[in-house]
Formats: C-alpha cells, structure tokens, sequence
C-alpha cells in the first residue's frame, strides 16, 4: 500500500528537482553525463530531476558533491541551528542543579 506524499514535500521533492536540472544546466551537463559521475544510470537522473520520491538519498548526497555543494546536505538539520530542537532540550533543563552527594573515601586516588 503505497501512501501519497503531503503536498508540501511533493512540492518541495519537485522544486529540487527542477533545481537539479537547472545546476546541471548551468555547467553544460547532460543527464548522461551527471549519470556517469554519480554512479547511476540515465534513468535515475530522469527520475532525480522530476522529483520522483523514491530516489535513493546517496544519489543526492553524489549530485551535490559532484556540483561542489555538499555542505549543503550537511547544513540540512544542523543541530546547533535547531531552534525548535533547542527549545525543546531547554525546557527540559533542570530549573536547579544540585552539587553531587560525595561517597566515602575509597582509598584511591
């Protein structure tokens, strides 16, 4: 059973598609050629550049190497720029932080 993709996403699949093709248009690239760097077949970057949602993410990760933008897929969800992520963690922080109780002296060091 196959489940249709939010709107959103689709649109956002599609968008990134269209601005697959247009990278390699830019740098004088056939699909052939894309297809040979990232290991994949002239099919596959059909698929790629129309948004086809089942497209393996390394076929991505290899486009945006071979584009030189790969950081990117690595800036995508960078923790550190998170903001919902980090709201969220500092809610749960502890309001008082208690030094920790000491156990007796073990003899080492």
């Amino acid at each position: 059973m196959e489940t249709r993709l939010p709107l959103p996403v689709e649109r956002a699949i599609t968008r990134l598609g269209h601005n697959i093709a247009l990278a390699r248009r830019r740098r004088s690239m056939s699909q052939a050629m894309l297809a040979e760097r990232i290991g994949a077949s002239l099919k596959t970057v059909q698929r790629l550049e129309d948004g086809a949602p089942g497209i393996a993410l390394q076929h991505l990760a290899r486009t945006l190497f071979v584009f030189g933008e790969l950081d990117k897929l690595d800036a995508l969800l960078d923790s550190s720029q998170d903001a919902i992520g980090l709201a969220l963690a500092d809610e749960s922080l502890p309001k008082r932080v208690r030094a920790p109780t000491r156990k007796p002296n073990s003899g080492a060091l």
